[in-house]
């Protein structure tokens, strides 16, 4: 899947928790981030911090790749 802004990153994200079958609930409880952090990385909030946010993917088994184009 090629992400081009916030919002395909929040949707991939989404599907993934949902695809695992974990709730935003079990997923704060297991990062450590708040419900409302998840909330607004699935929504594509651009002020979502880069750093948790990839933190967040890799603990839902993303890898994340940047090419060249």
């Amino acid at each position: 899947m090629k992400i081009t802004d916030t919002g395909e990153f929040g949707k991939a994200i989404r599907s993934r928790r949902r695809k695992l079958g974990y709730t935003q609930q079990y997923l704060s409880d297991v990062s450590g981030f708040s419900v409302s952090f998840i909330s607004d990385v699935e929504n594509g909030k651009e002020t979502a911090e880069l750093g948790r946010a990839l933190y967040l993917a890799g603990l839902l088994g993303l890898n994340l790749e940047i090419e060249e184009r």
